[in-house]
Order: structure tokens, then C-alpha cells, then sequence
């Protein structure tokens, strides 16, 4: 433990420890998470599935893949499962090359809306390889509007409908979103990366049911490693096939274990595979439940209290654990304000608002989420003085000394909010051990 490389984990770690994490996309994981992550499992190579490898001496990672898959479509309710992605890109690059040939046509949420790179940006892979158009949110109310996407898939005839969101504080009508891919011949893809926690905890509306394929990551809201999954349900239809379900959805599954390898990536990484089968398996307990439920509520509140305090919430609040702030009358981009709330012990992303005059690395808004500070304990009352010191930060960007003292006040607070793996600090050279 000499190498200097473990001095900037430490300093990583503490600074998770000292400040507010309110980047949405981010959580703690469980020690019992980061145990398997860091096992003896990152040294085996296992390309193919369990039962047809590539390799020999898969007989043990075959049984913790088996566990993961098992876990993953019962905390789901899916049919068929792929634990295999590196990541939620990864995973929707696997399926776009399964659905589509170069050139087809793919219909999905604006990024600069509340989208995703991977679902057609032409900064993307998704956006070189495929004819791609895209929905947005009204400019009245910045939520969907169902029926201007189905108009606009009626003109495009899209053959993946793509839906899902990286800032979208809203739910979705998966069961419209089938009606409208139904009507034009259309494949309804699924990507539930952020909200797929709440989704499983079974407090947001559930797109397996309604959508043909179904993405995720499996950290956000589901508090596991960094890495993806894909998943179908048990009513897989082809659109563009004889209606069998059973038989379809036992022909798509292998074009889509095919299409993630040997189609975008080689051999798994079996060490997250493992922690991202502890992670479901936390997910199926009780208590999953109860800190998802959490969540949604932290959320609401934060919301409620950054509008008491004159800040413009987009949509009027949230349904899930993202809340989308609006800066421009109180006359701030979302750049300065990730910055100054940096120096107070907050962490942030600036974020694009729909329709917004900025470019993305100055945008208007920034984006908060509570999975992480929930994972720590935080409840209602904690995420008002959460609001009251962004509200104190804001309003005092220029004042170093006071966004210090900030800093100070939060790094104190947080003493009696450890992090899950607080007691077990990596070790440093020239340091003890804790």
C-alpha cells in the first residue's frame, strides 16, 4: 500500500464523507457491494453465458452470475435477463444494434430536454449510426406531451421508440408510449436508469409490462456498483413478427445476449456482476422499500423548500428523486453555481433546462438528487437545512469566507451521518490504518 495512488482514494473517500452528495446519479453503495466488487472474481475471464463459456474454470462465476440473473428478474418481475452490460450505455448500444440496422429509424426523448447521450445525440455513437428524431417537453410546462409524441410518430414511422430520461423529475405513461410504438409498428425501449430503484420498489409506474426491451444502470437509485442490465418482460410481442409471444421472446433474448457479445463488448466483469447480484439482493429486502419511499419524499421536500425560497422548480416539484432548478431569475448560470456550492461542501451538476439560452458547460439549471444523502440517513427536516444552506451559498457566491463557513457547518453535521463504509477508511501511506 505504498503506491501514492491510494493517498487520492483517501482524499476521495473523505470528501464523500465531508460534503452533501446531490448529484442524482450518484449513491453509496453497501460494504457487502464493495467487498464483491474488489474480490478475487476481477482475475477470471468468462466470456459467453452461464453454461456455454469461452473459457474454462467458470464452474463458481457461473453460479454468481445465475444468483444476479435470478435476483435481477425477481426484484422485476421480468422473464429474461442480461446481467452482463458495463454500463447503462453499453447496454443501450446492445440493443439498438439488435433492433436496428444502420440507417433505421429511431424516435426518442431531446437530450438537451432531459435525455440521454446514448438515445440518438449525435455527439453518440446512437446519433452517427442511426436516423434519429427526437421528442421534447412543452415550453408551458416543461412536461411530455403524449399526444404531440404520437404525432410525431405517426410522420416519422420510427422503428425503436425510445423512452427514458437523465432529468425528466417526472413518471411515465409507459402504457401510452406502447399504445403510440403499437399504432406505428414500433419497438418501445425502455431506459430506466435513474428511477429504476423506485421501479422496483414498486413506487413508480412499471414499464415492463408495456415495453418490448427495458435498460438500466444498476447504481443510482438501486445503490449497487457501477455498471448496466438489460430486461425484457413476459408479454414480448415483435412488431414486426407472427404474434408468439414465448417464441419471440426466446428468438429476441439470444439477439440480444449476441448483439451485447460478441456484437459491443468481450468478456464480463465478474467481480461486478457479483456486486451487482449482492445489490438486488439488498434490493428484495424490506427495507429497500422503506429508504426508495425516503427518497421520493426527500425529494418532494427539497423541492417545496427551494420554491418557499423563491427558486423556480421545474414542473412544480417531482414525482421521483430528481429535482431540476431553474437559475435564471435569480440571475445565475448553473456553471457558477455548481462552483460556489463546490466551495460550501455541496455537490451539484449544472444542468441544460429545456429550451435553454445557454450552452451545456454554462447552462441555466442545476440538477439535485437525494439517493445518496437518503442512503445516509437523511430525512425531511435534514433536506430543509439542505435547502436553507444552498439557498445561503447562492445568495452569497462571491463571499468566500461565508461559503467556508458553510463548508464548516456541513462538514460537522455530517459527524453524525457516517457513511455506510465510514468505519472502514482505505489505507494511506503514512498513515494508520483505522
Amino acid at each position: 500500500m505504498t503506491d501514492p495512488i491510494f493517498s487520492w482514494i483517501e482524499a476521495e473517500r473523505r470528501r464523500q464523507e465531508e460534503g452533501l452528495e446531490l448529484i442524482a446519479s450518484e449513491n453509496y453503495a453497501s460494504p457487502a457491494v464493495l467487498r464483491a466488487l474488489g474480490s478475487v472474481l476481477n482475475n477470471k475471464y468468462a466470456e459467453g453465458l452461464p453454461g456455454r463459456r469461452y473459457y474454462g474454470g467458470c464452474e463458481y462465476v457461473d453460479e454468481v452470475e445465475r444468483i444476479a440473473q435470478e435476483r435481477l428478474k425477481l426484484l422485476f418481475g421480468a422473464e429474461w435477463v442480461n446481467v452482463q452490460p458495463h454500463s447503462g450505455a453499453q447496454a443501450n448500444a446492445a440493443v439498438l444494434l439488435a433492433l436496428l440496422r444502420p440507417g433505421e429509424r429511431l424516435l426518442s426523448f431531446e437530450l438537451a430536454h432531459g435525455g440521454h447521450l446514448t438515445h440518438g445525440s449525435p455527439l453518440n455513437s446512437s446519433g452517427k449510426l442511426y436516423t434519429v428524431e427526437h421528442y421534447g417537453v412543452r415550453a408551458d410546462t416543461y412536461l411530455l406531451d403524449y399526444d404531440q409524441i404520437r404525432e410525431k410518430a405517426r410522420a416519422f414511422r420510427p422503428k425503436v421508440l425510445m423512452a427514458g430520461a437523465s432529468s425528466y423529475p417526472r413518471d411515465w405513461d409507459w402504457k401510452t408510449l406502447r399504445s403510440i410504438a403499437d399504432e406505428v409498428g414500433a419497438f418501445l425501449v425502455a431506459d430506466i436508469a435513474h428511477p429504476a430503484g423506485l421501479i422496483a420498489a414498486k413506487l413508480l409506474n412499471d414499464p415492463l409490462p408495456h415495453c418490448h426491451v427495458v435498460t438500466s444502470t444498476t447504481h443510482k437509485t438501486l445503490r449497487g456498483p457501477r455498471g448496466g442490465v438489460i430486461l425484457m418482460g413476459r408479454d414480448f410481442d415483435n412488431p414486426f413478427g407472427e404474434k408468439t409471444p414465448k417464441g419471440q421472446l426466446k428468438k429476441m433474448s439470444a439477439i440480444l445476449d449476441s448483439a451485447l457479445f460478441p456484437g459491443i463488448q468481450g468478456g464480463p466483469h465478474m467481480h461486478t456482476i457479483a456486486a451487482k447480484a449482492v445489490a438486488f439482493g439488498e434490493a428484495l429486502q424490506p427495507e429497500f422499500r422503506r429508504y426508495s419511499r425516503q427518497v421520493i419524499r426527500n425529494a418532494q421536500v427539497l423541492a417545496q423548500a427551494l420554491m418557499e425560497r423563491g427558486y423556480t422548480v421545474l414542473t412544480g416539484g417531482t414525482d421521483n428523486h430528481i429535482v431540476l432548478v431553474d437559475l435564471r431569475n435569480k440571475g445565475i448560470t448553473g456553471r457558477d453555481a455548481e462552483r460556489g456550492l463546490e466551495k460550501a461542501g455541496i455537490t451539484v451538476n449544472k444542468n441544460l433546462i429545456p429550451y435553454d439560452p445557454q450552452p451545456p458547460l454554462i447552462a441555466s439549471g442545476i440538477r439535485l438528487g437525494t439517493p445518496a444523502l437518503t442512503t445516509r440517513g437523511f430525512t425531511e427536516a435534514e433536506f430543509r437545512q439542505v435547502a436553507a444552506w444552498i439557498d445561503t451559498a447562492l445568495t452569497h457566491l462571491s463571499d468566500d469566507e461565508k461559503l467556508a463557513k458553510i463548508r464548516n457547518e456541513i462538514r460537522e453535521f455530517l459527524r453524525g451521518y457516517p457513511l455506510p463504509y465510514a468505519s472502514e477508511p482505505v489505507p494511506v501511506p503514512g498513515e494508520a490504518s483505522a
